[in-house]
């Protein structure tokens, strides 16, 4: 006879009123009737209760999983090593891939979404988006400039009580930036937009202050490319307000390679500037502001004109610069050593 359904505990209830009932006088095979088991069932569970735990049901044991323990971590192993090194021509790792892998390397035949339970629960695997680095990037150097560098510059900004202020440029453009969305299967959403190029640029600088260690959000929007004369006018209104400033940005030509950025910087020693080693943007917070808003929130905007997506994207930043959490997160995102989020 197979097991009865139910949990482990149901099943000790289940016969710990059968035995009662043999105890109030009930015939054995009365309750064996009434429970549907073998009299001499009923008989083994009144010799068990007379032992303590006796009457204790062992838990249902599940099926008997197909890749073993050794299996998994050789999986594993496999799956670290990445999909163009099993042959595939990008480093993409899809359940139908790792489905094929399992049974040529493990002779199981599973279907692609039984591979995704594998992935997940038994391997602690998430579906994630790949971050590009790119192939100029020096490592060694970036490792030099977080290590050594930026503790010099850190520590010269509080000689100075200097802001710390992590600046960087981006675009917006009327053609959303499409990301994925729920919907009914079998019915691909339709984003109807603007077919041109029209766009807005902004600046927009996280400043660490220099004796709360307290992270703020400084931008402004344009509808025009961003030039050096608008930087110019960026960092004057910041130093205006802020004092000394110490300004880290990337190697772009528009910072401090322009000569108008320069005779400004010449004529401010208030105001020191350092860069970030070339291909790592990673290492600037301010890339996290670009993130949230381009390519979080408003992904999939479709804005009727720059009028509206001139809105929304100040809205965005307005959103952030009073969200100091989410400023505190992209400062630490970029791992840089330091003091900086002392509050």
């Amino acid at each position: 006879m197979s097991r009865p359904f139910g949990t482990a505990d149901e099943l000790a209830r289940r016969r710990t009123r059968a035995v009662q009932a043999v105890a109030d006088g009930e015939s054995r095979r009365t309750v064996a009737t009434v429970l549907g088991v073998h009299p001499k069932t009923v008989s083994r569970w009144v010799r068990s209760a007379r032992q303590p735990g006796g009457l204790a049901a062992k838990p249902q044991p599940g099926p008997t999983p197909g890749l073993t323990a050794a299996d998994l971590r050789r999986l594993g192993v496999l799956l670290a090593e990445g999909a163009k090194a099993d042959g595939w021509h990008n480093a993409s790792w899809t359940a139908a891939r790792v489905a094929r892998l399992i049974e040529r390397e493990f002779g199981r035949a599973y279907h692609p979404e039984h591979v995704r339970k594998i992935l997940k629960q038994r391997l602690g695997w998430t579906s994630r988006k790949p971050r590009r680095k790119a192939r100029e990037r020096n490592d060694r150097e970036v490792a030099r400039w977080v290590g050594d560098e930026f503790p010099r510059i850190a520590r010269e900004a509080f000689r100075r009580r200097a802001h710390l202020v992590f600046l960087d440029e981006s675009g917006f453009f009327l053609t959303p930036t499409v990301r994925r969305t729920f919907a009914p299967r079998g019915q691909t959403p339709v984003l109807a937009a603007w077919d041109r190029r029209d766009r807005l640029s902004a600046i927009s600088a996280i400043t660490v202050s220099p004796v709360a260690a307290r992270p703020n959000l400084f931008f402004e929007v344009f509808d025009h490319t961003v030039h050096a004369e608008q930087v110019v006018a960026f960092l004057a209104d910041l130093h205006r307000r802020l004092g000394s400033l110490t300004v880290v940005w990337d190697r772009g030509a528009i910072h401090d390679k322009a000569g108008v950025v320069r005779a400004w910087l010449a004529t401010h020693p208030g105001v020191a500037t350092e860069k970030l080693p070339g291909y790592a943007p990673d290492l600037n917070p301010d890339e996290g502001v670009w993130g949230r808003t381009k390519y979080g929130r408003l992904a999939n905007l479709a804005a009727d004109d720059t009028g509206e997506l001139w809105d929304r994207v100040t809205d965005e930043l307005i959103d952030v610069k009073f969200s100091p959490d989410p400023l505190k997160g992209f400062i630490r995102q970029t791992q840089l050593p330091g003091v900086l989020l002392a509050a």
